[in-house]
């Protein structure tokens, strides 16, 4: 190793001084660490740091980036490429695009948000994220780490459906969980509703302006108490409670219900509201309220209970729609943009 003696420099530096200034040169060299490669991880640093990072990239997201993207904000959305409606046909009551599918809605949508160059959309999954400050660090799948001032969520929901052959491949065509989405292209036709209790009377009374040939499937013991039942029954509901095997259906169109006694009902489309999960376990890592019903708290404004942190789209509201989405998003990135003001004013 060369010899390099203090005294013998030039300019008589001081033994401290000389260990200050070439510290930094012995401890890169020494280290194998180049200093262009050193001055690339800052530059890498810089590039991974952003005003907000938008988890999720179906409609509340690309609203939000949109709105955010004109205001100038560096934004970063992370999307796994699972929406929720990626089955659906077709989207409907959103002017505009009615009748339109759902995943050329949004490619039409990230088209435009992208020619914004302050947005960045990653096809990744975020793993985990925290707070370090006012600030979040969010760790993805692949690997890579990001910051920002902002995160919001819009990765919506996960359906857990029920274990019953047919329905995973139905869900979303004819098995569907809205009729202000589907209801007029099954109304007047022989419609069917998956559930029991108050659930089921509060379904049957709202479905029935659809269609009147309705019958409720309990899949079991009825637990609809008997005023309602009566009242269900005088406006030509039925309610079947024999247990499902299967459904009946050619490319996710429901032909019958099968049931385990061997009877069979022929019906065109099934309502159900099957119980879910956030679909990032994120919110509940940074400590998010959630309401009863398991949705995201927050407030008029998007925010949640965090500082700092908002959520749009299915994972606050039980109105699932694409319209509804969209008008989330675009009150979150307002918001967010808003906030971001108010803080460096």
């Amino acid at each position: 190793m060369m010899h390099i003696d203090p005294e013998s420099v030039e300019g008589k530096l001081s033994r401290r001084s000389f260990i200050a200034r070439g510290g930094v040169a012995v401890a890169l060299f020494t280290a194998g660490v180049p200093l262009l490669s050193f001055q690339k991880n800052n530059l890498m640093t810089e590039q991974n740091t952003y005003d907000v990072i938008i988890i999720g990239g179906s409609y509340a997201g690309l609203s939000a980036a949109m709105a955010l993207g004109r205001s100038l904000r560096k934004t970063l959305i992370i999307d796994s490429g699972l929406p929720c409606n990626r089955q659906t046909p077709q989207s409907h009551n959103l002017i505009t695009q009615d009748g339109v599918p759902p995943a050329e809605i949004a490619a039409i949508a990230k088209g435009q948000v992208l020619k914004y160059d302050t947005v960045q959309f990653i096809h990744d999954q975020a793993l985990t994220a925290r707070k370090i400050g006012t600030a979040f660090e969010v760790a993805t799948k692949s690997g890579e780490r990001f910051n920002a001032s902002k995160i919001l969520f819009t990765a919506g929901i996960k359906d857990l459906l029920p274990e019953i052959d047919g329905v995973t491949a139905c869900w979303g065509i004819s098995v569907i969980h809205c009729p202000y989405c589907h209801g007029y292209e099954y109304s007047h036709q022989k419609t069917g509703i998956l559930a029991n209790g108050d659930v089921a009377f509060e379904m049957g009374k709202l479905i029935s302006n659809w269609t009147e040939q309705l019958t409720i499937l309990t899949n079991g013991k009825s637990t609809i108490q008997a005023a309602e039942r009566d009242k269900l029954v005088k406006h030509g509901i039925n309610i079947v409670e024999d247990e499902i095997e299967r459904l009946e259906h050619q490319d996710g169109h429901l032909r019958k219900v099968i049931f385990k006694n061997r009877a069979e009902l022929e019906i065109n489309a099934m309502y159900a509201r099957p119980a879910f999960v956030q679909h990032t376990d994120i919110p509940e890592m940074l400590n998010c309220e959630f309401t009863e019903q398991g949705h995201i708290k927050v407030d008029a404004f998007q925010k949640t209970t965090i500082e700092g942190a908002y959520a749009a789209g299915d994972s606050t509201s039980a109105m699932r729609s694409v319209s509804n989405a969209i008008s989330a998003g675009a009150m979150a990135g307002a918001m967010i943009n808003r906030e971001l003001i108010e803080e460096r004013f």
